[in-house]
């Protein structure tokens, strides 16, 4: 499949990929992810060693979009917990005490 990232065209084959990241341990993921074979990768990680460019030169969306076009299951970011509602001082002190808050 041909693809584009960071404004250079790659041919990239599924099996083309899962050779290049043979060996590679993955790293710390604390953003977007890819799973390739049976390990989880970043994607900035994924798209370096797959271009052998710098990974500021690329965005994760753009190695996102072409690991799912090669069938590869990719990962966003978590979810962010909702915020919850703060507590005022009369609220907060009620509720250490046990009796219902006022509202």
């Amino acid at each position: 499949m041909r693809c584009v990232i960071a404004r250079f065209p790659f041919d990239l084959t599924k099996s083309g990929v899962l050779e290049s990241m043979k060996g590679v341990m993955p790293e710390e993921i604390v953003g977007e992810s890819v799973t390739i074979g049976r390990r989880t990768y970043p994607v900035k990680q994924v798209g370096q060693v797959i271009t052998r460019q710098d990974r500021r030169d690329f965005s994760a969306g753009e190695v996102l979009r072409a690991m799912t076009q090669l069938g590869f299951t990719c990962r966003g970011l978590p979810q962010a917990a909702a915020p919850t509602r703060a507590l005022n001082p009369l609220q907060q002190a009620s509720a250490m005490l046990g009796a219902p808050a006022a509202i």
